[in-house]
């Protein structure tokens, strides 16, 4: 009869059992040396049968007491670990120095474990790794100094703690455990025990404790309990820091779930996955390493420590997956491995790329020529070389191809490297596309096999190197400012070449974007096709929940606080009244007061009021902040503004530097700029005080407390003293998630102090939907629709630009042995020419019929006014279909090439055109017609008001089933449109007059305007009819009464509006019709 099932000793009883059945030999607390830490017998064994000859030769030398002799030269090499050092040739010494390379003495040569052999073609060594000898000794009194010997001889005795079980390997104690049964205590009361009592230097004795101290001893402690584990390398008194080793829950939060079956334990995982014999080999083979890393106090003093690695659960977990499935799967496959920010990626990163690069398959053959790591990550370079050193103790393993090491050009480097089939090459994103050019037009490197690990979109081009990649990959268009990531090129270099049976793609990204997931993720059934039942989907996936919940990284939603921009513009000169487009008017009136001196300097004003009052004082004085501004231009002003701002207060210790790309120079039409005119500003003109350094080191530094930033260091710039983020930027989607993430890094003090974000441009709800799908496991609401392809080729074909004939000579030409540009030009130029006279004739056609409408509309005659405005109408959208046309090029061939690596068309009519298209559409240029430039000379700022609305948590939610990724389906449907054209002082004024009163300003009502449509439009009834309808029969219907509704629902920021409307029913007639002209614009937008 089993005793009571709540005790701790039958928690034990059946690890150790289940332990048992895996390989583990049951020890005794009897057989270990407490003063050496070994369990001396299996040493002897272990060495003995494995390595007779060494054995005799070291017998030999010492014929009396052998074994005697050898023990004390183990424990000599065991005993020159240093807790404190941190240089590479003290990793020989300690437990896994002894273990991993062994001892040289007296000309003999010991090696203390055997592991598994990469391949079967030495069977010694497989032999030998059967005759490991793995030992769990329960109840184990581990200290040397709890004898009554020890009393006599000092007059000090330690207590006799126990540990509940450690394990040995060889002899050697590798990993300690100390249980508790929920049922009595938690978790957490482990790992107090381990603070307190399980200390490297006992107490009483003041001596150390040679199993617990750190490098000497065991190398990983363990906390379970039937539901956690946690787990810690260097015991520490109460500065020992645990990890969680979790597997996370199926919502992918901490922690874990009840198993399936209801009698095995939550943590089974440890002692059944983990802690096998096979795989703790495994883990100290090829996982455990010693980290050096420059760290700092609170005070800032910077210094060196060494930690030692041991993988966190998820982290074992996907690599283990990985090198499993590679080899069961084979070359050609692709793999989503979506792990949040403080996942450890790079460690995760460094794991795959050695095990894949020492693979071999089931008939000894490596399965990779070459591991091909694609990172821009200066620290993870390093990272990767000294860890996979200390796997491979030797040279030459991991070759870095930058213009800094070694003779020759990059291209000449990575030409040898792929020659010599070095294991690890590591190449930036720029280098990468090369990368695969090289491969494929190489006959030989074509038949190797490579492995590519993409280290995702932590870094970014942007300036001349995002436009040469954009160029060479036909990434589609973008703002000139905008920043292009590693994943956006990782995406348009595998969509623009067939999947090759001998690649094998590994991408690891915390915030894959639908195209990422589409390319690189599985299909739950891979025997179907991609569809909305059949979805693809990570490969295996960290989640940001459980990153934040296991303290990883912090939640950067706590303390954001939105605030509200109000402003009015009038004419200078009223007589002088242009008729401009009204969208781009918009756009040009909303740049330019973006740049206006008085927006700018009322917002720095609250930037450092804020920052000196609540950040400063942060990590004892050592807290910094970002600004994000939206272009190169605002970052100039903002600098400016900042250093006047603090002169002017004579503020010490508060100093901004500005991070853009290239050259910036203002113009005529930029608001307050006319003393900047002529004038060229760069990072280093703005920056004096950089002292050579770069920018990042400088930054750390004291000299600087905020980064002033325009599309730039706002992906993977790691700055855990990073506390505040002011953002003046529309944010959305990944490029917002990854933002506001630079504040998530951890740093001593910063969870209690929290972030603060401080947003002058986005609403809270944009900013929740752009995170809620990265919370969790990222999902597609639906694939991309494959016979898009099909409609816009016949939509390119109609369009009489080029003949199918000159397609096919343009395919032969190209793919003809000797190639000739000349000829190829000239396939190409009577498209061009349909196109160019085309172009011209339209552009002729707009001016004309724009002005006969100028003067049609000074006589009067509505009659003449209406037929000139429709031909003007028609001139318009001929022009912007050719315009379309051009863009219509590049979206057919992304499309094709990004859906043909998960679609076998097998085409060749698709394939033809997308080749022609590809080297057509650059020679297509357009001009901008004069309507296209705005002047804003003739503006000006009458009011303004900035104010803050409100602070609060934004909360993500567990389980939405609301956020997932919408793939890209509107491919091609792009149509020429009647442009709405007004004079600049109606777009000013036109809500405006509704509502008078010194209360209100023009922004005021335009957003009020928004916020009553967007709450009818949730009204489907109602917007149907609007559909189906005339403007009169439509606001018949429901209209009325849903638009009371929406009035009377606005909040409290709208009152003044509510008062008014409700009021005065002449007022409410014109607002309606304004909203209905929104609510059918809304509706367009979503058909377009």
């Amino acid at each position: 009869m089993r005793s009571d099932a709540t005790l701790e000793t039958i928690f034990q009883q059946d690890i150790i059992a289940q332990m048992q059945s895996h390989g583990w030999i049951v020890g005794s607390g009897q057989s270990y040396n407490c003063e050496k830490a070994l369990y001396e017998q299996d040493v002897l064994d272990f060495v003995q049968k494995t390595q007779q000859v060494e054995w005799q030769k070291f017998k030999n030398i010492f014929p009396n007491d052998t074994e005697r002799h050898f023990l004390d030269t183990v424990v000599a090499q065991l005993k020159k670990a240093d807790i404190n050092a941190t240089d590479v040739e003290s990793r020989s010494y300690g437990t896994l120095g002894i273990l991993r390379h062994g001892i040289k003495t007296r000309g003999t040569r010991f090696s203390f474990c055997q592991f598994k052999p990469e391949h079967g073609l030495n069977p010694e060594l497989n032999q030998r790794y059967q005759q490991n000898i793995c030992r769990v000794v329960p109840e184990l009194v581990y200290s040397p100094y709890a004898s009554k010997a020890e009393l006599e001889a000092t007059g000090k005795q330690a207590k006799k703690w126990r540990i509940d079980l450690v394990l040995f390997i060889n002899g050697f104690p590798v990993a300690t455990l100390e249980l508790k049964s929920e049922f009595k205590q938690a978790v957490q009361n482990a790992m107090t025990q381990y603070r307190k009592t399980r200390l490297p230097k006992d107490t009483e004795t003041n001596k150390p404790e040679p199993l617990l101290m750190f490098k000497r001893g065991a190398l990983v402690h363990f906390a379970v309990s039937q539901y956690e584990v946690y787990m810690a390398t260097h015991l520490n008194g109460d500065s020992t820091y645990f990890l969680p080793f979790n597997k996370g829950t199926s919502a992918q939060g901490a922690g874990n779930d009840v198993p399936e079956d209801v009698n095995e334990y939550a943590t089974g995982y440890l002692w059944n996955e983990v802690l096998t014999p096979d795989s703790l080999l495994n883990i100290l083979g090829n996982f455990i390493h010693l980290q050096i890393e420059e760290k700092e106090d609170w005070e800032g003093r910077k210094y060196k420590k060494e930690s030692l690695i041991f993988p966190r659960y998820h982290q074992w977990k996907v690599v283990n997956n990985l090198v499993q499935d590679s080899l069961a799967e084979g070359t050609g496959q692709k793999y989503l491995i979506q792990h949040s920010a403080g996942s450890g990626k790079s460690n995760s990163i460094a794991w795959t790329a050695h095990q894949l690069s020492s693979l071999y398959d089931a008939n000894n053959k490596k399965m990779f020529d070459s591991v091909i790591v694609v990172t821009d990550r200066t620290i993870l370079d390093a990272q990767l070389q000294d860890t996979i050193y200390q796997f491979e103790h030797a040279d030459g393993v991991v070759g870095r191809i930058n213009n800094k090491e070694g003779d020759g050009s990059k291209s000449e480097k990575l030409a040898k490297a792929l020659e010599m089939a070095q294991p690890i090459i590591i190449v930036t994103i720029q280098t990468f596309p090369f990368v695969l050019r090289a491969i494929e037009n190489s006959t030989s490197l074509k038949e190797r096999k490579y492995a590519v690990i993409a280290d995702e979109a932590h870094s970014s081009q942007s300036g001349s190197t995002a436009r040469q990649l954009k160029e060479t990959l036909m990434i589609e268009e973008r703002e000139e400012d905008e920043q292009l990531s590693s994943e956006d090129v990782l995406d348009a270099v595998m969509a623009s070449r067939k999947g090759s049976a001998n690649l094998s793609f590994y991408a690891f990204t915390a915030t894959p974007k639908d195209k990422t997931l589409q390319l690189f993720g599985r299909l739950p059934d891979p025997s179907m096709p991609p569809s909305k039942t059949n979805i693809p989907v990570a490969y295996h996936v960290y989640s940001m929940r459980q990153a934040i919940e296991e303290g990883f990284i912090l939640d950067v939603l706590k303390n954001y606080t939105n605030y509200k921009v109000i402003y009015k513009l009038k004419q200078k000169i009223e007589e002088k009244d242009d008729t401009v487009d009204a969208k781009k008017a918009k756009i040009k009136l909303n740049q330019w007061v973006r740049l206006h001196d008085h927006n700018i300097s009322q917002k720095v004003h609250i930037i450092i009021e804020h920052f000196k009052k609540n950040i400063m004082g942060l990590l004892g004085g050592q807290a910094k902040a970002m600004v994000v501004t939206s272009s190169r231009k605002e970052a100039v002003r903002y600098k400016q503004a900042f250093d006047k701002y603090i002169t002017e207060q004579n503020y010490a210790n508060i100093q901004a530097m500005v991070a853009f790309s290239g050259d910036v120079e203002f113009n005529a039409n930029d608001a307050d700029s006319s003393h900047l005119l002529g004038q060229k500003f760069t990072e280093s003109n703005m920056n004096p005080n950089m002292k050579g350094r770069e920018m990042r080191k400088a930054f750390d530094s004291d000299d600087f407390q905020v980064m002033i930033v325009a599309n730039k260091f706002q992906t993977g710039f790691d700055q855990p003293k990073l506390c505040a983020m002011y953002v003046d930027k529309k944010l959305g989607g990944v490029e917002c998630v990854q933002t506001l993430s630079r504040l998530n890094r951890t740093y001593p003090a910063k969870s209690e102090t929290g972030t603060f974000v401080l947003d002058f441009f986005n609403d809270p709800q944009d900013i929740l939907d752009a995170f809620q799908p990265y919370y969790q496991t990222a999902e597609l609401a639906d694939v991309s629709n494959p016979d898009q392809v099909y409609d816009l080729f016949e939509k390119l074909k109609a369009a009489g630009i080029f003949l199918w004939t000159e397609v096919e000579q343009f395919v032969e030409a190209f793919y003809s042995k000797n190639k000739s540009s000349a000829a190829l030009a000239n396939i190409c130029k009577p498209a061009l020419q349909r196109w160019q006279m085309r172009y011209k004739q339209a552009i002729y056609d707009y001016d004309v019929t724009k002005n006969r409408l100028e003067r049609c509309k000074q006589t009067g005659d509505a009659v003449l006014i209406a037929n000139a405005e429709n031909e003007f109408a028609e001139a318009k959208k001929a022009r912007d279909a050719l315009e379309i046309f051009k863009k219509d090029l590049g979206s057919f061939t992304r499309f094709y090439e990004f859906m043909s690596q998960i679609v076998e068309y097998d085409d060749q009519e698709l394939e033809k055109l997308s080749l022609f298209a590809r080297n057509l559409r650059p020679m297509l240029r357009e001009q901008t017609a004069d309507e296209d430039e705005i002047d804003l000379s003739n503006v000006a700022m009458s009011h303004y008001r900035l104010s803050k609305l409100r602070q609060q948590d934004i909360q993500l939610k567990a389980d939405s089933t609301e956020h997932k990724l919408e793939p890209g389906n509107d491919l091609g449907t792009a149509k020429a449109k009647d442009k709405k054209e007004d004079f600049l002082s109606v777009i000013l004024s036109r809500v405006n007059e509704i509502f008078i009163t010194d209360k209100l300003t023009d922004k005021d009502m335009i957003n009020y305007v928004h916020t009553v449509a967007d709450k009818m439009s949730e009204n489907i009834r109602m917007m149907k009819q609007i559909q189906n309808n005339t403007r009169e029969q439509a606001m018949l219907g429901e209209f009325d009464t849903a638009l009371d509704d929406a009035v009377l629902d606005s909040n409290e920021a709208h009152a003044e509006q509510m008062t008014q409307l409700m009021s005065d029913p002449a007022k409410m007639r014109q607002f309606a019709h304004i909203i209905y002209d929104v609510l059918v614009s809304k509706e367009k937008d979503l058909r377009s």
